[in-house]
């Protein structure tokens, strides 16, 4: 029995003594309930922690012990589909067996102890095996197999191992040093998993979403930062991206967001039909739900849950895309938590070690070759939110966030309020992917797409400043090359780059069709200068009857677009000329 007990209580913040042989980020359970904590101070025998779980009716004098382990994540079969809470513990079996709430100390395991599952081993009994060495597969979810790999720190030969059903606590076999084989391991979630080799990001993630491939791209392991207040549509494009996005698996973090907005995702996300393959989205999403009412201790570490499991899926050779919503509340937590410990705080009052922070956990995204000796490449994407007060992006969070981020989708509030969807401010939001990813584009989707790029950007920056001007001295005094610069921004916001994701026919985009759309602006961009410049009027254009036009293309159905896009073609011509005509 542990002699230490409770001397200090300040919210979730507990301090402990006599605790000699407390470490950093050790697991202890708190008080009579056994409530769930972590050491994050050690000064003598005295220890400070922050208790992932409310700690009302806590009393001095109750008892602390050490459990000699840092927070763990037990992976393997099960996980997808799951819903945890950010200690990793399953929000399903627990409702089941105590109700709505999570009961104080409530300690069930990650995965369902007693379920048993197909086991196929793919090696044989002899054989040399190093950490991330494929074991077996489990074939858990349709068109998802469960690799079982080596876990990290093992090394040996296989001398037993057999297939079957067995449960995540049953060995599958053995090394010849005796070692036991399991489906599942553990492992520490703010330790980055080992990897053989990162690679470069010269190949996209594939969003589904016009504005982001064409103008803002992000490559397969990047990092992606998406600033934006409160109604610009953050959680539509996640679950956007959940749904479209080219990845073989989807992990959300539902970090410190409103009780009610979570209750409503987890209504919404399990009725989502995967379009692949027709069966629930679930089927290959996790997501670590972590609401803004339950400690923040927890929601602090429910971001190093999910990039754990981003990395354990990334490993067997998937394409991981993880979601986080939002990394302000994950901060705010930070505050708190350096508030109650008395650091010195920073700006706005949060830690100054923030921007480390948030470094340590964007550089767990990447493609790699995972460890081992295996003949495959997976990718963790990493897509945080952030819910800047009152949208102004020069707080510090975001601040902290851009200087690390390869991508910035910045939304804007102005937008929204327009029904300009989504609502992505093409300004301020910027990609150091896009030349990277480049050669990808003109190979995959067609030659052509660096120039339509370059072209939509510069009319999109003219607009800006051609708007300016406008409200100063009017439109209608503004030269008729301006005024037609004016009405093609136009049909680029309405017929490119806005994307309505409950339009069955527009929800997604594949990049020919993106490309398709740009070059059919370039073509009506390019031919209505040369018109304009022959002579003819603004007024002969009939340029609402161009914009319907495109927009009939962004909308039609992906077996129709080509007929579409001809008949689109056929007017630009009939209204603007030939190609002939235009210089």
């Amino acid at each position: 029995m542990s002699s230490a007990r409770v001397v200090r209580v300040t919210g979730s913040l507990v301090e402990a003594e006599p605790l000699p042989g407390a470490r950093l980020y050790e697991l202890v359970r708190v008080g009579d309930r056994g409530l769930l904590g972590e050491v994050i101070r050690v000064a003598g025998d005295r220890a400070t922690m922050q208790v992932y779980e409310e700690t009302n009716g806590l009393r001095l004098g109750e008892p602390v012990a050490l459990s000699g382990a840092s927070l763990t994540i037990q992976l393997g079969p099960g996980l997808p589909g799951s819903i945890l809470d950010g200690l990793g513990r399953p929000l399903d079996r627990i409702a089941e067996r105590a109700g709505p709430f999570v009961a104080p100390g409530a300690d069930l395991p990650t995965l369902d102890p007693g379920r048993r599952w197909p086991f196929q081993a793919t090696r044989e009994v002899g054989q040399p095996v190093v950490p991330g060495d494929e074991l077996g597969v489990v074939t858990e979810r349709l068109g998802l197999p469960h690799r079982i790999l080596v876990p990290p720190g093992i090394t040996g030969t296989l001398a037993e191992l057999r297939s079957g059903e067995y449960t995540v606590t049953e060995p599958i076999g053995r090394l010849d040093s005796g070692t036991p084989l399991f489906l599942a391991h553990r492992w520490p979630v703010r330790e980055p998993r080992p990897v053989r080799e990162r690679l470069g990001d010269e190949r996209p993630m594939i969003s589904g979403q016009r504005i982001f491939d064409l103008l803002f791209p992000v490559s397969e392991g990047g990092t992606v930062a998406v600033p934006g207040g409160f109604g610009t549509g953050k959680t539509i494009i996640e679950q956007s991206l959940a749904k479209y996005a080219e990845a073989d698996l989807i992990v959300y973090i539902g970090c410190g967001e409103r009780g009610n907005e979570m209750a409503e995702l987890l209504e919404e996300f399990p009725r989502l039909t995967d379009p692949r393959t027709g069966r629930p989205l679930m089927d290959r999403t996790v997501m670590v739900v972590n609401t803004s009412n339950m400690p923040v201790a927890a929601r602090e570490a429910s971001v190093y849950l999910g990039v754990t499991i981003g990395e354990y899926f990334r490993d067997m050779g998937y394409r991981v895309v993880l979601l986080a919503d939002s990394l302000s509340r994950w901060a705010e937590a930070l505050r708190e938590i350096g508030a109650r410990l008395q650091e010195l705080p920073g700006e706005e009052g949060y830690p100054t070690y923030l921007a480390s922070r948030l470094g340590r956990f964007f550089e767990r995204a990447g493609r790699v070759v995972p460890a081992g000796r295996p003949e495959r490449t997976g990718a963790l994407t990493v897509i945080a939110a952030i819910s800047p007060p009152g949208g102004d992006l020069s707080e510090p969070v975001t601040q902290a966030a851009l200087r690390v981020v390869g991508a910035v989708w910045a939304l804007d509030p102005g937008l929204a309020h327009q029904r300009q969807f989504p609502a992505v401010d093409w300004e301020t939001s910027y990609s150091l992917y896009a030349e990277r990813v480049l050669p990808w584009f003109e190979r995959e989707a067609g030659p052509g797409w660096g120039d339509a790029r370059r072209r939509l950007l510069q009319l999109l920056a003219r607009e800006r400043e051609l708007r300016d001007i406008a409200a100063l001295i009017g439109p209608d005094a503004l030269q008729p090359e301006d005024r037609l610069h004016l009405e093609l921004a136009r049909i680029a916001r309405q017929a490119v780059l806005s994307q309505s994701a409950f339009d069955p026919a527009d929800a997604t985009s594949p990049v020919w069709k993106t490309l398709r759309l740009a070059l059919l602006l370039a073509t009506l961009a390019r031919r209505s200068a040369a018109a304009l410049a022959a002579g003819a009027s603004l007024a002969q254009f009939d340029l609402a009857g161009l914009r319907a036009a495109l927009i009939a293309v962004r909308d039609a159905p992906l077996e129709r677009l080509a007929d579409a896009a001809r008949q689109a073609e056929q007017l630009i011509a009939a209204r603007l000329g030939s190609p002939e005509q235009a210089p």
